[in-house]
């Protein structure tokens, strides 16, 4: 499996709503490693950093993206399906049985939601804790940001920080064209699935995030 190692952030650091300065950002490890799982193409930039520290869990996606699409109705969360996006899944074991699913928009939309194996969706599902997930996210001349926190106890609660490890899957979704009546997207994502067709919900898309001591490995 893949792994990306997330590197822990000295207490003195200064962080205003649990978002941090880009500064903070050059801590972390740069994993630029995505493609598109189903193409031969070469897959415009995504890349992804990460952070942690006592409290929480701190992401970051730079997507690079000359033309941003954003469905937009009714802002509802399921509008996030039909959109440029970026996605992280986390999983308790390979059973996926179950795992949680965060899709996240250039509007700083997110769709959470709870999934059990295979694909038995629930879109009712929140994250735990009304402070425990924050997401903010905006758009640049490169493309768009996405950066999140999420508290190491709700990860904790939901089974899925065990060890100072994270089975997570890691995805972005690049919307080629807004509903009419229906959406066009294409996938990218870290690691490459054991599937001839795109799909993101199963065991062989998942790698390791670890908040092991990066300076020993």
């Amino acid at each position: 499996m893949k792994i990306y190692c997330v590197r822990r952030l000295s207490s003195s650091q200064q962080i205003s709503a649990c978002k941090l300065k880009d500064s903070i950002w050059e801590q972390a490890n740069l994993n630029t490693d995505f493609s598109f799982p189903w193409e031969d193409e070469t897959a415009p930039q995504t890349s992804f950093r990460a952070l942690y520290d006592d409290d929480n869990f701190y992401f970051r996606f730079d997507v690079e993206d000359a033309n941003v699409l954003t469905y937009v109705v009714e802002d509802d969360k399921m509008e996030v399906v039909n959109s440029d996006r970026v996605e992280i899944f986390f999983r308790q074991n390979d059973k996926l049985n179950p795992y949680y699913c965060l899709e996240m928009d250039a509007r700083g939309r997110v769709l959470d939601y709870a999934t059990r194996y295979y694909r038995d969706f629930d879109y009712q599902w929140q994250w735990p804790g009304v402070d425990k997930l924050y997401v903010t996210a905006s758009e640049n001349k490169e493309g768009y940001v996405v950066e999140g926190a999420i508290g190491l106890s709700s990860l904790k609660e939901l089974g899925l920080l065990k060890d100072n490890v994270l089975e997570a899957g890691l995805y972005r979704g690049y919307c080629m064209k807004l509903p009419e009546p229906q959406s066009h997207l294409r996938w990218i994502s870290w690691v490459k699935p054991d599937s001839k067709t795109p799909d993101f919900h199963i065991p062989s898309s998942f790698g390791i995030l670890s908040f092991e001591d990066c300076d020993k490995s």
